[in-house]
């Protein structure tokens, strides 16, 4: 028998063994029937013989620990590399906001070092028989090498569907291996290969359309971009790296569109809808899957045998591995972050456990040891994940090459995204054929995404959720208005720029960028799909210019379709640019003729998703009764072929009141539904800090306690997604006995840290601090009923000014304090 059919065969008795425990576990409302799926296989060349027969060998020389070390993955932000010499973990990665140092503006060369101290670190490991082996180091390389300062930022993915371009997607994916290659990390977790169908759901944008058959035309094109066409016995090129098929599955099929929710569906629904990228990326040889955080029918995908194992690795005949996203074993039931054996036994190969590697290395050894973990499903997660490191390359001699740094924003890289930028663009109104800018023009540039290259490339951009960034973050990159400044001034026109739209002299145009704040994950689920539910400031200013008598076109940035229609009532012509990333001269391409009048280029762009008609509902399924979309799928205007939109209903259905569980305190008072609350002998009073009244002083005086509570929320997303409890503060008298700083769910159920340092410096001066929301999990407390996010207890003096307490991204700057045991 030959070792790739002995190997088959090994794999195929696991499955089968993990199929019967799958039928005692799993209920049939989410038991997966692999027959009815579809069939794939990963190419012959990831298990040649020659590879397989070197895995042996080595397994035969791994100690246990070694082999317990492959299947844990943590994050920067929490291992050394001096760790590595004790520890022998397999992986590690770069999380949104880990970097350098906690610098999300480090530059390339920093990251290229920092990589290499890990590698280092690892190589420099003692073992007994065989040379240590090499670490994969992951990245969330999502639309270019989007943490890197000055890589090139492609358009997000929602905007590529719109592009209907499988060839312009390898092309993106090439880009973006050879940048990735060259910062020295040989992994990225993408394709997203979801297929969004309620776009509530704050991770639409990572998804190209909500169409099955578009995200399988660019499933395996973006999966050949990365890694190249894999050859047997031969590694990737020092340009490629290892693509992660994400998330498996339905992450885009949740109920009301939540993060990291329930896809309550049929498995006909499951399979026609989640399931059709799959097989591409694996035909196409994609080297590792990620498991989606989400659940269906009430289980969680991490724990679902019959999807990871029946499904992926027997029917679709995926030989990579399965790695986990954040923390995502920590929800399953029975499990902590810090033990869970049921994934591994679920067919997870890898635990992503960024925080939590050190106790579930220990916890999974001891579980390896015990037999509790079975000796042939370590052996198979072990074998997956060295079959990958070695198609990558890392055990290469000499050690695998990368491109230079001079890589990282090439202009030819550039050039491929200013194609994509020109390519996503859909125009949905032009009345009056007021697009393109004829020459000569006088063109105000206005609205607050004109001259921000950070809002226009949206999360995942330098850091998680993509906030704060400025022009200046981005060499090289262009903004919105800056290039069409540039353009108009090029034919003989004249432009200028004012975000809020402010003129002397009467333009001839307006052109006014403006739309989403950026966002990432569950912090870009929304409750209604209606664009600035009431703050419509983007909308007055369209108002403004329309009753100034200047004709506007309108260029909309936003990760998905909204319901915009009295934007676009208010508009003369009406652009949808997604998420265009730094190439800003894309735009301009399309939008600004050339000398003798003549467009320079078409609109080629095609909706890839439907636009809702009214707020209060989403268009539904193409192929169902009740489609009834504002703008369908596939819709799109052209130069080429002109039309009048007609006024569209501002009717935008039932009102939906946003639920906001994350701001406790701002302006002097408690956010809804937060209430503050006093015990013992504690008083507060307003007082003004920049502002009237914007700050709250709390005087204790013995035995005492504040607390903002309100209804039982649930929270473990957020702690999950790595939040921080934030707040800013001013010590007027340091305090003479311990403080608290606890979070509250219940009877008897909390969790406490102690701030009593932090409260010390009484100088006056306003500072902030940041404590992970998980540290409150690590001491007990049940984050999906929280009562009260933050209460302060003390038994004796202190006086402490507030203005701000809530919960906002760790940026790498989150801390636990010492934690006293729970009350």
């Amino acid at each position: 028998m030959s070792a790739r059919l002995f190997h088959l065969f090994s794999a195929a008795v696991g499955v089968l063994a993990l199929a019967g425990h799958a039928a005692a576990v799993t209920p049939p409302e989410a038991t997966a029937h692999p027959a009815l799926w579809p069939s794939a296989h990963s190419p012959a060349a990831l298990t040649d013989p020659a590879t397989e027969a070197r895995i042996d060998r080595l397994m035969a020389q791994m100690t246990l620990e070694e082999k317990v070390g492959q299947v844990i993955q943590a994050d920067i932000s929490a291992i050394t590399p001096e760790d590595l010499k004790t520890y022998p973990l397999g992986s590690l990665l770069a999380g949104g906001n880990s970097a350098p140092n906690g610098d999300n503006r480090a530059p390339a060369a920093a990251w290229v070092s920092l990589i290499k101290a890990y590698r280092e670190a690892a190589a420099a490991r003692v073992t007994s028989g065989h040379s240590p082996i090499p670490l994969i180091f992951g990245i969330d390389a999502v639309h270019g090498h989007n943490k890197i300062l000055g890589a090139t930022v492609f358009p997000h993915n929602v905007g590529l569907g719109a592009a209907h371009d499988p060839d312009l997607i390898e092309r993106i994916g090439a880009a973006t291996a050879e940048e990735v290659a060259a910062s020295g990390a040989d992994w990225t977790f993408g394709p997203t290969l979801a297929t969004p169908q309620d776009v509530h759901w704050g991770r639409s944008y990572e998804g190209y359309s909500e169409d099955p058959a578009r995200v399988a035309a660019y499933a395996g094109r973006m999966t050949l971009g990365l890694q190249g066409a894999l050859r047997p016995g031969a590694a990737l090129a020092s340009d490629r790296i290892a693509g992660s098929a994400k998330h498996f599955l339905a992450d885009g099929g949740s109920q009301g569109g939540a993060d990291q929710g329930d896809a309550r569906l049929s498995e006909h629904e499951l399979i026609r809808d989640h399931a059709q990228g799959y097989p591409p990326a694996i035909d196409a040889g994609i080297l590792t899957v990620m498991a989606s955080f989400s659940s269906w029918n009430g289980v969680k995908n991490t724990a679902n045998p019959t999807l990871l194992t029946d499904v992926l690795k027997g029917r679709m005949g995926f030989d990579g591995f399965v790695v986990g996203d954040w923390n995502a074993h920590g929800q399953l039931p029975g499990c902590t972050t810090t033990d869970c054996p049921a994934a591994l036994l679920a067919g997870l190969d890898m635990y992503m456990a960024p925080d939590s590697w050190k106790g579930l290395y220990a916890s999974t050894l001891a579980e390896a040891r015990s037999g509790a973990i079975p000796a042939a499903r370590l052996d198979d997660a072990v074998r997956r994940v060295l079959r990958v490191k070695f198609k990558i390359g890392l055990f290469q001699t000499p050690p695998r090459g990368a491109p230079g740094l001079d890589r990282i924003g090439a202009p030819e890289h550039r050039a491929i995204a200013r194609e994509a930028v020109r390519k996503s663009l859909v125009l949905l109104k032009n009345n009056g054929g007021l697009l393109p800018i004829r020459p000569g023009a006088h063109v105000l540039i206005a609205g607050d995404g004109a001259d921000d290259i950070g809002k226009q490339s949206g999360g995942w951009t330098l850091n998680w959720q993509g906030r704060g960034n400025k022009n200046a973050d981005f060499p090289d990159g262009r903004s919105i208005g800056a290039a069409l400044l540039e353009a108009v001034r090029a034919v003989g026109g004249a432009a200028d720029i004012s975000p809020e739209g402010r003129w002397s002299h009467r333009p001839d145009v307006a052109v006014v960028v403006f739309g989403e704040d950026p966002y990432a994950e569950f912090q870009g689920d929304i409750t209604t799909l209606e664009y600035q539910p009431g703050d419509k400031r983007d909308l007055a200013l369209l108002r403004r210019l329309k009753a100034e008598g200047v004709p506007v076109v309108a260029v909309f940035l936003s990760g998905r379709p909204l319901w915009v229609n009295p934007e676009i009532n208010a508009s003369d012509a009406f652009v949808a640019a997604w998420l265009p990333g730094t190439e800003g001269s894309g735009v301009s391409d399309v939008l600004v003729a050339g000398h003798n009048g003549r467009p320079r280029f078409d609109f080629t762009g095609r909706l890839s998703y439907s636009w809702p008609k009214r707020a209060d509902a989403t268009p539904g399924h193409v192929s169902e009764p009740g489609y009834d979309p504002q703008f369908p799928l596939g819709y799109g205007l052209s130069y080429a072929a002109p039309s009048q939109l007609g006024q569209l209903s501002e009717d935008g259905g039932k009102r939906v009141q946003a639920l906001n569980v994350e701001r406790y305190f701002t302006q002097g008072r408690a956010q809804a539904p937060w209430a503050l609350t006093y015990k013992g002998a504690v008083t507060s009073r307003p007082i003004d800090a920049g502002a009237q009244e914007n700050a709250l002083r709390l005087t204790f005086s013995g035995d005492s306690r504040f607390a903002v509570r309100g209804q039982s929320v649930d929270l473990s997303r957020q702690a999950t997604g790595d939040m921080a409890v934030r707040f800013r503060y001013r010590v007027v008298s340091a305090p003479d006995a311990p403080v608290l700083l606890s979070l509250s769910c219940g009877e008897r159920c909390g969790a406490a840290v102690d701030v009593t340092g932090l409260l010390k410096p009484a100088d006056g001066a306003w500072r902030e601090w940041k404590i992970k929301l998980s540290c409150f999990r690590s001491g007990g407390a049940d984050l999906s009923r929280v009562d009260a996010p933050f209460i302060l207890t003390t038994g004796g003096r202190l006086t402490v000014e507030f203005t701000q307490v809530g919960l906002v991204a760790n940026e790498g700057d989150a801390q636990c304090p010492t934690a006293p045991p729970p009350k």
